[in-house]
Order: structure tokens, then C-alpha cells, then sequence
């Protein structure tokens, strides 16, 4: 699906998405990551939603959102208890979607001003 959002500010918005590849502005991005209205992180493990534990947390968690949206890949899976709990102790709000629900979502809060992050999956 493609998307065309207008923005008077410079973010980060999520432009198109498939099962393969999410753009953020121009940037493909092919793997798992992480997106924030500044920043992009590309290299993130892990590789997919089944791999993601509390070891993955902190470069996610150092961007201090108060929102993170799990895109799980081509169907909504829940995250463990122990994920969810870290995430409460942080006290950040965490929502798990689809994919193409948490790129819509992602550009809906951004646009907001929210401080929002994504962290996105494939598989």
C-alpha cells in the first residue's frame, strides 16, 4: 500500500509498506527496525517478532517514547508477559499490531507530535 501525507514539519513518515519493505521518506528498509519521527535504526536485531525479547529492549527504549507500536508482520501476535511487564515498569505504552496497521498508526501520532516509536517486523 502507498500513502501520501503532507507535512509542514521534517519527520520521519512511513510512505509505503509491503510484506517486504517498509519506505520511511526515501529510505527502503528491508529488515526489522525501528522508527521515530528523528531517527531510523536499520541494524536492529532482532530479525524477527519470534526472536524479540528483553535483550532487544534498550536501544528501542533509549529513545524515550511514550508509545511503541509492534508491527508483528502479516498478522497480530501479542508480545510475552515479560516484554509487556518491562515495558510497564518503563512505564511506556505499548500497542501491537499488524504491520500495516502500525505503519498507518505510526504516521497518525507523528503527525500528532506524539512521542511515538515502531518497531517493525516482517516476519
Amino acid at each position: 500500500m502507498k500513502f501520501t501525507l503532507e507535512s509542514s514539519s521534517r519527520v520521519n513518515l512511513i510512505r509505503a509498506y509491503s510484506a517486504a519493505e517498509v519506505r520511511v521518506g526515501e529510505q527502503s528498509v528491508r529488515r526489522s527496525c525501528i522508527v521515530t519521527a528523528d531517527a531510523l535504526i536499520t541494524d536492529w536485531e532482532p530479525l524477527s517478532f519470534a526472536e524479540f525479547s528483553a535483550a532487544h529492549l534498550e536501544p528501542l527504549l533509549a529513545l524515550q517514547p511514550e508509545l511503541v507500536l509492534l508491527g508483528t508482520g502479516p498478522t497480530q501476535r501479542f508480545p510475552s508477559a515479560a516484554l509487556r511487564s518491562a515495558f510497564t515498569a518503563r512505564g511506556v505504552g505499548l500497542e501491537a499490531m499488524d504491520l500495516g496497521a502500525a505503519c498507518r498508526t505510526f504516521n497518525i501520532l507523528v503527525q500528532e507530535e506524539r512521542r511515538v516509536a515502531a518497531a517493525l517486523f516482517f516476519i
